[in-house]
């Protein structure tokens, strides 16, 4: 089974549905979300995408990302989502909304309306390895300079977070203790 991604037009309105790879293929509007997990201390889980991921594969991202299927909530996929990358299992928040677009060099494009949720790290983690190659815990602070300096480590959504809402993700770290 393939799987759908909800379209939506600039308004963020369901428009339509579209298969995952197609969508991606032809740069369509679709809706996706994006996780910060945070640590007792306020580090970030990054994680590493698997180089078998079909765009990125390789580098480091937030927590977990993904797009949620016709009539499932946004919160419930990414619920479900975390559970797929990570084998975890916590209380999601919703921060802020962002949209990006970006075009990568096999021919695929990410066109995105995303919710950015929070949550605390839970104790247990059991990245799935076709989906994650490794994790690590970054500093706030730290992951900025790093992505500045080192943009062609991370994935590209990461790094329009880091230097476009940055007052959000502030606030959502801090909100989620």
């Amino acid at each position: 089974m393939t799987e759908q991604l909800i379209l939506v037009n600039q308004h963020n309105r369901a428009v339509g549905c579209g298969e995952k790879y197609a969508v991606h293929a032809a740069g369509l509007l679709h809706r996706a979300f994006s996780i910060f997990l945070v640590d007792a201390v306020g580090r970030i889980l990054l994680q590493q995408r698997s180089k078998e991921k079909y765009h990125s594969g390789g580098l480091w991202a937030n927590s977990c990302c993904g797009h949620p299927r016709p009539g499932e909530t946004t919160l419930r996929a990414a619920e479900r989502r975390l559970g797929e990358e990570l084998g975890a299992t916590t209380k999601l928040r919703f921060g802020f909304r962002a949209h990006y677009r970006a075009e990568f060099a096999n021919g695929l494009a990410e066109n995105e309306i995303v919710y950015v949720f929070f949550g605390v790290v839970p104790e247990k983690l059991r990245p799935h390895p076709a989906e994650v190659a490794a994790v690590a815990f970054r500093d706030f602070a730290a992951l900025k300079r790093d992505a500045t300096r080192n943009p062609e480590h991370y994935v590209f959504w990461l790094h329009h977070y880091l230097t476009r809402h940055d007052r959000e993700i502030r606030a959502g770290l801090r909100g989620v203790w």
